[in-house]
């Protein structure tokens, strides 16, 4: 806390991420930011281009029931992370602790933080405070660590979430998940705990990894049902005692593989990962088959469950085919699996983007997607998912915001990954025919943007920007040198007077 922030030209929240590392450090952040980085390792090119990855971590908290947030940072950076929530339909408040560099500087800021927890910790509203340091407080070494770990029974959750050390706000997501999960686990190894809503007693259960669509947890369940076992809670979960019921399976779903830390948290409490997913007919063989072999389940029930369900998802692969090429990159952690879904649909799927980094959990994806041809790219950048683009010159293209606007502008039909595609179910039978409505429908399309493009050629761009012009605009007689005259006096004037 004695260590001043970042100042000067490169100072701030834009130091740069070497200056604001070596920062962090030097005033004690050094164990924190050595976890950061063996968790979420970056990739060629530094990290990929994402919103503020500490959204992840608000996302994670603001979607539990009786969970209070505070965010400590710059104004701006909570402005903007504040008003990204409220657009995502978080409906509650955001807590804010301002400061200035006094406050920064003295440990006034820590101060400030503590009172403003003890205010909000209400057992009686609340089971836990999440507080979040930005890259700011992070940098000066605001230490979270010391806050009392209870008030009143309302647990105090403390993390780190800087943009120079986590790359994207899907990893954001997991560094609250795992804190969450080792202050639960911490608990259940103490004593009594309370039950999960909608526990199925008696059953084994086995609890999956990633935020899923409301469709896919029953297609789990049914998927599950002939070997004897029920779904855990979902992590992230929606209330805390939903993670003693994920912590409580006999095995754990890695459905979205990039989170290091819960699962870390899940084999501190003896609990063996599976990777990948029920996805196509192969993606579920294999799925099941490891589900089975982590939860000991017979080979007979394994062989019952593919026998159910295995005929039906081929059955909707082959009524619903795809006969397109698609590329497909985003930053949510499905994108593997979302390509392994469309090439046993039909599709050509020549790349695979994903902003995320390559972990032991996807690599079952990775190699069946290899073995078929399919470029994979980790912690991939906007310009590598863009040039794959315009070199495969696909059908379709699902991707981020900025990628589907120069598809579109290309004439290729586009879709944003995480609205359009990861909202739609992706497990089971109801997974196989989620794609093939939406490909069609885009691809039906691609005719229409062609005549598009060539009807707004030019529009937008250059003399053909804004309103009004019939034809390309002139500049009065002159004008440009009057310009550049005004210029060159302003600068010797403020030469003169050393402004």
């Amino acid at each position: 806390m004695d260590a001043l922030p970042p100042t000067g030209a490169d100072g701030g929240c834009h130091g740069g991420r070497e200056t604001l590392q070596a920062a962090a450090r030097a005033a004690g952040k050094s164990v924190q930011m050595d976890r950061l980085m063996a968790d979420y390792p970056r990739g060629p090119h530094d990290q990929p281009q994402s919103m503020c990855p500490a959204f992840g971590s608000l996302r994670v908290g603001l979607r539990m029931r009786r969970v209070a947030t505070i965010l400590s940072g710059s104004a701006c950076c909570v402005y903007g992370l504040t008003f990204t929530s409220h657009f995502y339909g978080a409906r509650r408040s955001v807590g804010y602790v301002p400061f200035n560099s006094e406050t920064l500087v003295t440990g006034k800021l820590f101060e400030d933080i503590r009172e403003a927890v003890l205010a909000i910790a209400k057992p009686d509203e609340i089971d836990a405070v999440v507080v979040i340091n930005l890259c700011v407080p992070t940098a000066s070494g605001v230490p979270l660590e010391l806050l009392p770990k209870t008030v009143d029974g309302v647990r105090i959750i403390g993390i780190d979430v800087p943009g120079f050390g986590v790359p994207t706000h899907a990893e954001a997501k997991d560094v609250l998940a795992g804190a969450m999960l080792r202050t639960a686990r911490n608990e259940a190894e103490a004593g009594p705990v309370a039950r999960p809503r909608g526990e199925v007693p008696g059953l084994p259960t086995i609890a999956p990894i990633g935020e899923l669509f409301p469709g896919d947890p029953p297609g789990l369940s049914a998927l599950l049902a002939p070997m004897g076992l029920a779904l855990a809670p979902q992590t992230p979960a929606r209330e805390w005692r939903d993670l003693y019921g994920a912590l409580d399976s006999v095995a754990v779903a890695a459905l979205h593989p990039f989170y290091t830390a819960s699962v870390r948290e899940f084999r501190a409490a003896g609990r063996p990962v599976v990777g990948s997913g029920p996805v196509g007919v192969d993606g579920t063989a294999a799925w099941l088959d490891a589900i089975g072999r982590a939860a000991n389940v017979p080979a007979d029930a394994v062989a019952t469950a593919k026998q159910r369900f295995l005929p039906v998802i081929a059955d909707a692969l082959s009524a619903n085919p795809i006969r397109a090429r698609v590329t497909v990159s985003g930053y949510e952690g499905s994108e593997l699996l979302v390509a392994r879904l469309l090439v046993e649909a039909g599709a050509e799927v020549p790349y695979v983007g994903t902003a995320c980094p390559r972990t032991e959990w996807s690599d079952p994806d990775r190699d069946w997607l290899e073995a078929r041809g399919v470029h994979v790219q980790y912690r991939a950048s906007l310009e590598q998912d863009m040039a794959a683009m315009r070199d495969v010159k696909p059908d379709l293209a699902l991707g981020t915001t900025p990628l589907v606007q120069a598809a579109k502008e290309a004439g290729i039909p586009a879709l944003y990954f995480t609205n359009m595609v990861s909202a739609r179910p992706l497990f089971g039978p109801a997974g196989a025919g989620s794609m093939a409505g939406i490909v069609a429908a885009q691809t039906r399309g691609a005719e229409r943007f062609s005549r598009m493009v060539s009807f707004f050629n030019g529009v937008g761009t250059k003399e053909g920007a804004g309103y009004g012009w019939q034809t390309p605009p002139k500049d009065p007689p002159g004008f440009r040198d009057r310009m550049k005259r005004a210029r060159e006096l302003r600068a010797k004037a403020e030469e003169a007077t050393g402004n």
